[in-house]
C-alpha cells in the first residue's frame, strides 16, 4: 500500500484517494517575475515523480499548478512591493510583459527536464472575479473585516489557525507588533485583498472591487485555484517546506471558513536545496538558474541529478551531483546498448530479476516515494542485466522494457528528446558509423580516424572488432 508523510500529522499514512481509481492534486507554482532556479526545478521535479508514480499504480491523476502573476509581495506579512511590479520596474517594462516572458521562459525549462505539464495551469489574475465572490462569503460568515479599502482575514476567529505548521500562537501574539500592518487586529491576520493605492503609489495591476480598487491577496490565490478546478476537498496539495508556516495554514483557514470542509487530506512539502554547502542566494553570488543548468549539461543529466534524492531530504547541489548523474547516465545508456547488440542465447535466468526490480521498486515508491531506494534496485537490475546477456532475445527485450517503465517513472526517457535533438542517439550514431565503415572500406583511413576521434571528443567510444564496430558512453 502507498504510504505519503503527511506533514499536517507528521506522520506516513496510507493513502486512500477521496474517489477511488482517481487522484486531484494541486501545487503551488512559480510566482513569474524570475527565472527558474535549481530549487524550483527541484521541487516541480519531485511532484512529477510523485503525479508519474500514482498514473503508473493506475490512478487516473488530475494536476492542477498555478502561476502566481500578481500579489506575491516581497514579504510575506502583507508588507513591501509586489515581486512582479518591483521586477518590472527594474526592467523598464510593462508587468504583463514580463509576466508574458517569463511563463514562455518557464515551459521551456519545464519541457527541457521532461516535467509532464499540468492539466490545468491557471493565472491568478484569470479568477480575479471568484476571488472577489470568496472574500463576500468569508465578510459574510465574519471570518473576515475591511479596513480603509483592505479586507483581511481574522485569524482570531478560526479554530485551529496554524495546526499545519502548529505555531504556539499565545506565545506569538505576546511579541511586540512592530513592523506590521497597523490597520489588521491580530498579529497573523492576513490580506484577502489590498487597496491600490498606497500613499502616493497606486498598484498598476489593479481590479474593481466592492472595497474599491485593488487586487488578491497571495494566499487567497491558491485557495481558489485549487477549490476551482478540484473542488472543495483536495487529496493532495504540494510545496516547498517555507509554505509551512503561513502560506498553507492561510489557505486553509481561508478554505474550511468558506466550504465547512476540509481542504486538504494529505499535505506534502519539499526540502530545500543548497549550493556548494551554502544556502541559495543571488546577493552572496550563490545563485544557479535550471537553464544554465540545462545549457551546460543537458536536460537529462540535470533531470537525473534532480531526481536522485528523497524529496524530504535536503540536497547539496554541487560538482559531484552532476558528475553521478552523467556516471549513471552512462551505466544505463551502455546498459540498453548492450541489450540491443546482445545476440542472446538460450537461457531464461532474468525472469526473476524482472520479477525482483518491479517488487523492490514498488515497495520503495510506496514507501513515501523513495526515489533513493528504488533508483538502488534499478542500477542493481542493470548489473543482473549486463552479466546475463546471454538469456533468450525475448528476455532481454523484456528487462529492456522494464527497465525504460520504471526509469520513465523519475521522467528519465532515454528514447525521448535529448539536448535538442528529436532522434534517437543510437540511430544518430549509427548513421555515423555506417559513414565511418563506408570509408574504411574506401580505404579513407584519414577520414575513419577522423571520424573516431570527434567521436572520442563528446564521449562516444568507438571499438572495431572482427564483426564490426560497437560503440559506448565513455562521459
Amino acid at each position: 500500500m502507498l504510504k505519503i508523510y503527511n506533514t499536517m500529522t507528521r506522520q506516513k499514512e496510507v493513502f486512500k484517494p477521496l474517489e477511488e481509481g482517481r487522484v486531484k492534486i494541486y501545487t503551488c507554482g512559480q510566482t513569474v517575475y524570475d527565472d527558474v532556479h535549481i530549487g524550483n526545478a527541484r521541487t516541480y521535479s519531485s511532484w512529477d515523480v510523485v503525479i508519474r508514480y500514482l498514473r503508473y499504480k493506475g490512478y487516473n491523476v488530475f494536476h492542477v499548478q498555478n502561476f502566481t502573476d500578481v500579489g506575491h509581495l516581497t514579504d510575506d506579512a502583507d508588507q513591501g512591493e509586489d515581486k512582479i511590479e518591483k521586477r518590472a520596474k527594474e526592467e523598464k517594462i510593462n508587468p504583463w510583459e514580463l509576466v508574458d516572458r517569463q511563463i514562455q521562459e518557464y515551459w521551456q525549462v519545464i519541457d527541457d527536464l521532461n516535467i509532464q505539464r499540468p492539466n490545468i495551469s491557471p493565472r491568478a489574475t484569470a479568477l480575479i472575479p471568484d476571488m472577489i465572490e470568496l472574500i463576500k462569503i468569508l465578510l459574510e460568515k465574519g471570518y473576515a473585516y475591511e479596513v480603509q479599502g483592505n479586507v483581511y482575514y481574522d485569524t482570531a476567529k478560526f479554530k485551529d489557525y496554524g495546526k499545519l505548521a502548529r505555531l504556539k500562537l499565545d506565545e506569538e501574539k505576546a511579541r511586540a507588533r512592530v513592523g506590521q500592518d497597523p490597520l489588521k487586529k491580530n498579529y497573523f491576520d492576513f490580506a484577502l485583498w489590498l487597496n491600490a493605492q498606497k500613499g502616493d503609489q497606486v498598484h498598476i495591476m489593479r481590479w474593481n472591487s466592492p472595497w474599491g480598487e485593488g487586487y488578491p491577496g497571495w494566499h487567497l490565490e491558491c485557495s481558489v485555484m485549487g477549490m476551482k478546478y478540484l473542488g472543495d476537498t483536495l487529496d493532495i496539495h504540494g510545496g516547498g517546506i517555507d509554505h509551512i508556516p503561513t502560506h498553507h495554514p492561510n489557505e486553509i483557514a481561508q478554505s474550511e471558513a468558506a466550504t465547512g470542509k476540509k481542504f486538504v487530506n494529505y499535505w506534502m512539502h519539499a526540502e530545500f536545496i543548497t549550493l556548494n554547502g551554502k544556502k541559495m542566494s543571488k546577493s552572496l553570488g550563490n545563485y544557479v538558474t535550471a537553464r544554465e543548468l540545462i545549457d551546460e549539461h543537458g536536460g537529462l543529466v540535470v533531470r537525473m541529478g534532480l531526481v536522485s534524492g528523497h524529496y524530504r531530504s535536503a540536497v547539496d547541489w554541487n560538482p559531484d551531483v552532476i558528475e553521478n548523474a552523467k556516471n549513471n547516465i552512462e551505466k544505463i545508456r551502455n546498459c540498453l546498448n548492450a541489450i540491443e547488440d546482445a545476440s542472446g542465447g538460450k537461457v531464461v535466468t532474468l525472469k526473476l530479476a524482472i520479477k525482483d526490480v518491479r517488487k523492490d521498486f514498488e515497495e520503495a515508491m510506496d514507501d513515501d516515494f523513495n526515489n533513493p531506494k528504488a533508483l538502488a534496485a534499478i542500477y542493481e537490475f542493470i548489473k543482473k542485466i549486463n552479466s546475463s546477456l546471454d538469456n533468450k532475445k525475448e528476455i532481454l527485450i523484456q528487462a529492456r522494457q522494464t527497465l525504460l517503465e520504471l526509469l520513465g517513472t523519475f521522467g528519465l526517457g532515454f528514447t525521448r528528446k535529448e539536448e535538442g535533438v528529436d532522434i534517437k542517439l543510437n540511430e544518430i550514431i549509427d548513421i555515423i558509423l555506417n559513414i565511418r565503415e563506408h570509408a574504411r572500406k574506401e580505404k579513407n583511413y584519414e577520414l575513419s580516424d577522423e571520424i573516431r576521434e570527434k567521436l572520442r571528443k563528446v564521449g562516444i567510444q568507438i571499438e572495431d572488432g572482427t564483426e564490426g564496430a560497437r560503440w559506448k558512453i565513455t562521459t
